[in-house]
């Protein structure tokens, strides 16, 4: 497989090393910067996206606000009129007798709900027509002609008792319903308000008559603003899963098919390219609507793809003519380089060629050097031989010395024991053994179980020395007398105690050294009851200790310690602390390394 695809990138590979090079220009340059523009338009055109939905969102909700106001007017004037006492006298005598009565004679005259409207409200400009019926459905409407418009023919009260309008406004039990349309006529810029009217005098709230106030669309020119050619506002009422528009600036709404959902006809809008915010007013319910055409909103950020495409461009088309112009400055130096090797094969060992002080320069002057230092180099190769020839006998005598040195220490215990002197044969056991375990073949770990041995013929050792002036106790858990462990890291805590605690001490002295097990940590601890230390700090200045502490840190990281406590005449207790573990893990990778 890997053959094959060698063959056919092989296929692809220009022969000279200058067209490489500007194709390795074009592929790194010409990608990353068209990338980079096409980022850059998608970003301006996210960020013009965003930044106009907030702002088109606030301005709905501006426009909601603005709506509250006037369309509270439209709820006062209705309340207003409800308890009008001539019209709640009207109403009262209409249900009881004969019905509303329009004669000058009756005090009913159609200025009465006229100056009844002004009487509650001082700007009726937006009121198209306010229209009261009894409960017979019988209708007197000022503002407009036919006074129940298109119910004014016969059957005019089962008519309207089977429209949506009419359940509406029973069921809101004399709460103000908005409507989205003229609900007595067809009448295209006016909507409805229709009321319950119910007595205010009578504690159960007796039904009366309907309140029908038809507002004009001109209302909405106080509400929204800012409209253009390429974007607009638009008021949806929806009721039973079905919405209608009540009110469009921008004419986008015109295509919409009756009864469509609300979802649908948003959907709508932005599958016709538009940028759709919405908002819900509070006082109708009604969905406001802005919608902008994105072709024009993103006419600014198209300005800028096609001045990141320009530059990107130009920038391609500089970095394609500055790598010519580079690549020939390499390639040049590389092709007298070329002709050099090829002379030094036919045997020429002097050149003439100059280079320029760059990295292709020094490589050429370098092969003038080796060219015309080919035999010094010869030489330093054979001399280079016989040095490493000389470091491996010293290599192998290294090895030959420990021999060398147990079978020494062998003569000196038979000698010894021939002569019948036990301490000397002791003392050689001892120091054989303790070398046989400092070298450990080699390796820097040691199981605790050696570690103990080798201290234990240390203390026989210095006990031969010292005329047995040491005990020596060890209280060691057997659970970790297997594990590893660097060595020479107890037996130098073990003579820092003879050497610094106890042969300065007259007398006896006696060193404890404890092994235990806390948690994934051994902590080992070696105390004697010598002449303590005044100054611990000066402990630090002492190659021991201070060589322990390092060996720890490099082998077993920053959680291991060396703990000291001590005090002058009573004796010293230093204590270790390290993760066997992280020891094995460290040990592990430099094998891995090797």
């Amino acid at each position: 497989m890997g053959i094959w695809l060698s063959e056919r990138i092989a296929k692809f590979r220009f022969q000279r090393l200058r067209t490489r090079i500007v194709a390795a220009m074009i592929v790194i340059s010409l990608p990353s910067l068209f990338v980079l523009g096409y980022i850059s338009f998608n970003i301006a055109k996210e960020t013009l996206l965003e930044t106009n939905s907030q702002t088109y969102e606030q301005h709905l909700e501006t426009s909601s606000e603005i709506a509250d106001l006037l369309l509270q007017h439209m709820i006062d004037l209705n309340r207003s009129l409800v308890i009008n006492n001539d019209i709640r006298e009207q109403l009262l005598s209409s249900n009881t007798n004969q019905g509303l009565v329009s004669g000058a004679e009756e005090g009913w005259a159609p200025n009465k709900l006229q100056r009844a409207i002004s009487q509650s409200v001082t700007d009726t400009r937006h009121i198209r027509s306010v229209c009261v019926m009894n409960l017979d459905f019988q209708s007197f409407c000022s503002g407009r002609s036919d006074d129940a418009g298109i119910y004014d023919k016969p059957g005019k009260a089962e008519l309207i008792r089977q429209t949506d309008w009419y359940r509406k406004a029973v069921e809101a039990q004399g709460r103000v319903v908005f409507l989205g349309y003229d609900v007595l006529g067809d009448a295209k810029n006016t909507f409805s308000t229709v009321k319950l009217f119910r007595d205010a005098e009578s504690p159960e709230g007796k039904p009366m008559g309907i309140l029908i106030v038809n507002v004009s669309h001109s209302i909405f020119d106080k509400i929204f603003s800012d409209s253009s050619d390429y974007s607009g506002f638009m008021a949806l009422e929806h009721a039973n899963g079905q919405s209608r528009v009540v009110y469009d600036t921008g004419g986008a709404a015109t295509s919409f098919p009756p009864g469509q959902q609300l979802n649908d006809a948003v959907g709508q809008l932005r599958d016709k390219g538009y940028l759709i915010n919405e908002y819900t007013n509070q006082t109708t319910q009604w969905t406001f609507v802005h919608y902008v055409k994105l072709e024009e909103l993103f006419k600014q950020s198209n300005r800028i793809g096609t001045a990141t495409t320009i530059i990107a461009s130009s920038m391609a088309l500089l970095a394609i003519i500055i790598s010519y112009i580079l690549s020939g400055g390499i390639t040049r130096p590389l092709l007298q380089i070329k002709k050099m090797m090829v002379e030094w094969t036919k045997g020429t060992r002097v050149f003439t060629e100059t280079f320029a002080n760059d990295e292709v320069g020094a490589i050429g002057e370098t092969f003038k050097r080796m060219a015309s230092e080919n035999k010094e180099l010869s030489e330093r190769l054979i001399h280079s031989e016989l040095k490493e020839r000389e470091a491996e006998l010293r290599a192998l005598q290294a090895q030959i010395k420990p021999h060398f040195l147990y079978n020494t220490l062998d003569s000196i215990y038979w000698m010894a024991v021939l002569q019948k002197n036990k301490d000397i044969a002791q003392m050689a056991v001892s120091l054989s053994e303790s070398f046989k375990l400092s070298l450990n073949k080699g390796k820097e770990t040691i199981t605790v179980y050696k570690e103990l041995q080798h201290i234990r013929h240390y203390m026989t050792i210095q006990n031969i020395r010292y005329k047995d002036r040491f005990q020596y106790v060890e209280e060691v858990e057997e659970s970790i007398l297997g594990h590893e462990m660097m060595k020479l890291l107890l037996q130098p805590l073990v003579e820092n105690a003879i050497y610094h605690g106890l042969e300065p001490k007259v007398g006896e002295g006696t060193i404890r050294l404890t092994g235990r097990k806390d948690g994934a940590y051994l902590v080992f601890t070696v105390e004697d009851n010598g002449v303590g230390i005044e100054d611990i700090a000066k402990t630090e200045e002492g190659y021991g200790l201070s060589n322990v502490r390092e060996r720890m840190m490099l082998s077993y990281g920053p959680t291991s310690s060396l703990r000291i406590e001590s005090e002058p005449g009573a004796g010293t207790k230093i204590e270790i602390r390290f993760n066997p573990k992280q020891g094995r893990r460290d040990a592990d990778a430099d094998g891995s390394r090797v």
